[in-house]
């Protein structure tokens, strides 16, 4: 299963992470402004949070293995109706809404629940950051392949060719035997799902979570869908766009999988502030600075070694305070305030360029939320909770 999960988001995550070399091809041979294509990914976005936590809920109750069956078929489904959009509409229907079910029944919380609930909450955060880790090496090879499409083949064949790497998601869909919550002790085994949700809603942590995962998401969509274009902006090339996207999957390789194994041992609240600390201070160099190959490729390095290590961070803390009942619908939520972020940052993008002819708010936008997140990280009570007739809730 952690292997087979870990195909799964590697597929999933890198075809998703090559979306930006396709912005501008795409814009300039249709002939859209930049925001038509930012406000498609900002949709995928925000539907892919707000369906989270139904297809969680589903796997949950049905199993992961369903789920993830049914969004290997939608995401291929969305590639190819990418391929052919001709329309603002048709795009938007193609990456934010085929793709954006199609990756919130193929990604993170889908994936994690199933894992979660097949090992013990000693281990859990270990395989989470590994599974981490295999979302960022797709990253790291999917992007240079999807260049050499592109390049070789133009963009309408390499949206084919990526359609054809999606599809190995399906079969890879069935050595997850996961069947849903199977009531072992512990974890929140008595609790309902309204009681679930509930206790969710009404602890200030859960809130303090979302308020970072808002800004991890804000960032990673800006940086993943227009940075490619920002450095040709500046007089960088195509080839380094890719190689800056390519190396902050590689380096998140071994952050995730650090914060992963880091966060058994110490507190993840802490870390997750951390985090967001070294973010807002390489986004702060790099805007400071002249940009060249060496200044973007060492931002890359930093900015990638915590590109998805909130993801095993945020998601234990949820586990470790509320139990893996309902898992994959509490980690869906909280995932929510992600993509509402990432909404915001792959639009304004868009939006603020097309109406200033420069990325710098979106830039300064980014600092401000991660020093927001460094702050509020840090107060977080990440213990399990109390329930009546329970010593402790995981």
């Amino acid at each position: 299963m952690l292997v087979t999960g870990s195909v799964i988001l590697t597929l999933a995550l890198g075809i998703r992470h090559s979306f930006g070399l396709f912005l501008q091809p795409m814009s300039m041979d249709n002939g859209w402004g930049r925001e038509v294509f930012g406000f498609a990914v900002a949709i995928q976005n925000l539907l892919w949070g707000l369906t989270q936590p139904f297809t969680g809920m589903l796997a949950d109750r049905f199993g992961a293995r369903r789920v993830l069956i049914a969004g290997g078929v939608i995401y291929v489904a969305g590639l190819l109706c990418m391929a052919n959009s001709t329309t603002p509409l048709g795009l938007t229907l193609a990456i934010g809404v085929l793709i954006g079910i199609g990756m919130s029944c193929t990604t993170f919380n889908i994936v994690f629940g199933a894992l979660g609930r097949t090992y013990p909450p000693e281990r859990r955060s270990v395989v989470l950051g590994i599974c981490s880790s295999a979302g960022s090496f797709g990253q790291f090879a999917l992007l240079p392949l999807a260049l050499v499409l592109i390049s070789g083949l133009g963009w309408y064949y390499a949206l084919v060719g990526l359609s054809l790497v999606a599809a190995v998601m399906v079969p890879a869909s069935i050595a997850i035997v996961d069947k849903g919550y199977g009531g072992a002790p512990g974890g929140g085994a008595g609790v309902s799902l309204g009681a679930a949700l509930s206790e969710a809603l009404r602890h200030k942590g859960f809130w303090l979570l979302g308020v970072g995962y808002f800004t991890c998401g804000f960032q990673i969509v800006f940086i993943g869908t227009h940075f490619p274009a920002y450095l040709i902006d500046r007089g960088l090339t195509a080839r380094d766009g890719t190689v800056a996207l390519a190396l902050i999957g590689l380096f998140n390789i071994f952050g995730s999988y650090l914060a992963g194994r880091l966060g058994g041992r110490f507190s993840k609240t802490n870390l997750l502030s951390g985090l967001y600390a070294v973010r807002g201070i390489a986004i702060a160099l790099l805007i400071a600075f002249p940009l060249s190959p060496t200044t973007v490729y060492l931002f890359a390095a930093v900015f990638g070694f915590t590109w998805l290590g909130t993801v095993p961070l945020t998601n234990g803390v949820v586990a470790g305070m509320f139990g893996v009942k309902h898992f994959a619908m509490l980690g869906g939520l909280v995932f929510l305030f992600h993509q509402v972020g990432a909404f915001f940052g792959g639009w304004l993008g868009g939006w603020v360029f097309d109406h200033t002819g420069s990325y710098r708010i979106v830039w300064l936008m980014a600092i401000g939320l991660a020093a927001i997140s460094t702050a509020v990280n840090l107060p977080i009570d990440e213990r399990p909770i109390r329930r009546a007739g329970e010593a402790v809730g995981a």
